[in-house]
């Protein structure tokens, strides 16, 4: 896919988002332009997760539709996913289901 036929595949709402929103999976090793910057995927993402659009440095703010949601827990380079792996809420805790393994309600 070339990258303009990708532009519809992306939400950046705000110009203070350093992260995309990917409206449509994405194969690992596509080619993209994120709000500006060529990247290349290193791994496949799914409709619906973030894409970072310019480097983030870790313990800085990831902005998405012009709010902070989280920090960075390890630097991020554009194209890179940005999930549960190199973010942390910093409204409320994350987790994963491994962590509820073995309770009960």
């Amino acid at each position: 896919m070339s990258p303009a036929a990708h532009a519809p595949c992306f939400l950046h709402m705000s110009p203070e988002d350093n992260v995309v929103v990917t409206r449509c999976d994405l194969a690992a090793g596509e080619s993209v332009v994120l709000a500006g910057v060529s990247a290349v995927l290193d791994h496949a993402v799914m409709r619906g997760h973030k894409i970072a659009c310019r480097p983030i440095s870790k313990g800085d703010k990831v902005v998405k539709y012009g709010a902070p949601i989280g920090s960075a827990t390890a630097d991020i380079k554009p194209g890179e996913h940005v999930h549960l792996h190199n973010l942390a809420s910093d409204y409320t805790p994350s987790h994963v289901i491994a962590s509820t393994a073995g309770r009960t309600r």
